[in-house]
């Protein structure tokens, strides 16, 4: 609802060939909003035995680049393929990509 003023429809899926980790914010202004000093972030290892459970969100394109705004400079935007099959986007550590983002 803080996002984007709506209740976000989603639906569970996996992320593959990632793992989840902490990453330290530093950014002032994302601290105070979030409350919290360290955030979840994916990290990409290509092990199809790493996966990241989580849900999958239908966004209108005014939504998304919201969400870009909102992200801090640690987390790049990426093109996946979800366990389903369904292609997303997903904001995972910029630097630890997949190879063909």
């Amino acid at each position: 609802m803080a996002n984007f003023g709506r209740r976000l429809n989603g639906k569970p899926d996996v992320l593959p060939g990632f793992e989840a980790a902490l990453l330290e914010i530093v950014d002032e202004v994302t601290v105070s909003l979030s409350g919290k000093t360290h955030h979840p972030i994916a990290q990409f290892t290509g092990k199809a035995t790493d996966t990241i459970s989580g849900t999958v969100y239908a966004l209108t394109s005014e939504e998304l680049q919201s969400a870009d705004s909102y992200e801090v400079a640690p987390y790049q935007r990426v093109a996946v393929v979800l366990q389903s099959g369904t292609g997303a986007w997903a904001y995972v550590d910029a630097r630890s990509t997949p190879p063909d983002s």
